[in-house]
């Protein structure tokens, strides 16, 4: 095991927040203060206390361990369970679940479920076919209802619509979110606008004071309207829910969805090359930095991978990469679900430019560097050698699938 020190950025920011319910629980515990006479008072209960005849506190609680405190940067703590035994109404969303996670937009959509919902309502989640996603319960889902089947599987929209036609048929949400972008609720929620005969609110990125506020002529004006039934949020359009966690219980329709003949046949996803996808747009980003020695080893396992070549701004300036491949505050503004990180030691420039990225990934040999700290995942070694250990277990792995489709 490590002995490097994780950060915990959330418990950071509830030990700050003095408002925050679990603000108590993070508090370090105080082994000695000042008096107002100004002795120093020392805590006769604390953990590793000695006595006036140097006998030491024996703690049984097995927070110490050989005679030093466990550092931990996060409390175990269980957040307030928000209950809604009988929802006076519904608020439905229909995340996109992209690869089969909740994603920041859609967590953000859930947040603003969740202030349209108040106390008595519920909010209701929707999602198409098996998903991998476990944390459901704090990110504010009250009940969840899971549509399976083949027919909703790939692009088949018509499909969707008449399952959340029955959702609506059955619950009768008193509003609809879905996510405004370009993975499917886009199109998905003008689609279902249609079916239902209502006029969406789209690119919205707020609701206050009984309106919403969407973005419109290319951005640059704001348009304010009563809310709608069926929303399409924009990015960012509410705060995340991070303070309660919720039942996230299982519903299941009462009748079945019809099925209709579908007018559009999927033919799958096209393959496009990676280097033809914008940084901004690029969901899977591989981008090198100072730290990378061999180059085409690294073009290699991008290749292997998939991913989309990304560089920091050093690595740009050396000419290894392309100026539009640069990622950060001084160049591109990524989004991407996935972002690695190899030999890239984490500007704050470039730390701003990856603020959006779901999970990072980073390969470096200093553990105490920025991006290191960052990072969801982190390796420590020598750049060439985990990416020759890369390619050879993407090679493993396909050639292991095709055996077991052979």
């Amino acid at each position: 095991m490590s002995d490097i020190i994780r950060r915990d950025p959330r418990a950071e920011w509830i030990a700050r927040n003095r408002l925050h319910p679990l603000h108590a629980a993070m508090q370090p515990a105080q082994h000695s203060w000042m008096g107002p006479n100004g002795i120093i008072r020392k805590n006769l209960h604390g953990i590793g206390f000695v006595g006036p005849n140097g006998i030491k506190r024996i703690d049984r609680s097995g927070a110490q361990q050989g005679g030093a405190v466990k550092r931990s940067a996060a409390v175990e703590v269980q957040l307030p369970l928000h209950q809604v035994p009988a929802p006076a109404f519904y608020i439905s969303v229909v995340p996109d679940m992209v690869g089969g996670r909740l994603s920041s937009h859609d967590r953000d959509l859930l947040g603003l479920a969740h202030q349209l919902a108040g106390q008595d309502g519920a909010v209701l989640a929707v999602v198409f076919g098996e998903h991998k996603e476990n944390a459901f319960a704090t990110a504010g889902v009250d009940r969840l209802l899971v549509l399976e089947g083949e027919q909703f599987s790939g692009y088949a929209p018509e499909q969707r619509v008449q399952g959340l036609r029955a959702v609506d048929n059955q619950f009768n949400p008193r509003h609809w979110l879905l996510p405004d972008s370009r993975s499917g609720g886009g199109e998905l929620g003008r689609r279902f606008a249609a079916a239902l005969g209502e006029r969406p609110a789209t690119r919205v990125w707020q609701v206050k004071d009984q309106e919403c506020i969407g973005r419109a002529g290319a951005g640059l004006q704001d348009l304010a309207r009563p809310v709608a039934r069926l929303i399409l949020g924009a990015a960012e359009c509410a705060e995340p829910v991070s303070e309660t966690r919720h039942e996230a219980l299982p519903v299941e329709l009462s009748t079945s969805v019809v099925r209709s003949l579908s007018r559009i046949e999927d033919l799958g996803a096209v393959a496009v090359d990676p280097a033809a996808i914008p940084m901004a747009e690029a969901e899977f980003i591989f981008s090198g930095g100072n730290g990378v020695k061999d180059w085409q080893l690294f073009h290699e396992t991008a290749a292997a991978l998939g991913a989309t070549e990304g560089a920091s701004r050093v690595a740009v300036d050396d000419g290894f990469m392309a100026r539009d491949r640069q990622v950060g505050a001084s160049g591109t503004w990524v989004t991407a679900r996935v972002y690695v990180a190899v030999g890239i030691s984490g500007a704050i420039q470039h730390l701003q430019g990856i603020g959006a990225c779901d999970k990072v990934v980073a390969i470096n040999l200093d553990p105490g560097c920025d991006m290191i700290k960052r990072a969801d995942l982190s390796v420590i070694g020598e750049s060439a050698e985990i990416l020759q250990a890369l390619i050879e277990a993407v090679a493993a792995y396909r050639n292991e699938a095709k055996r077991d489709a052979a």
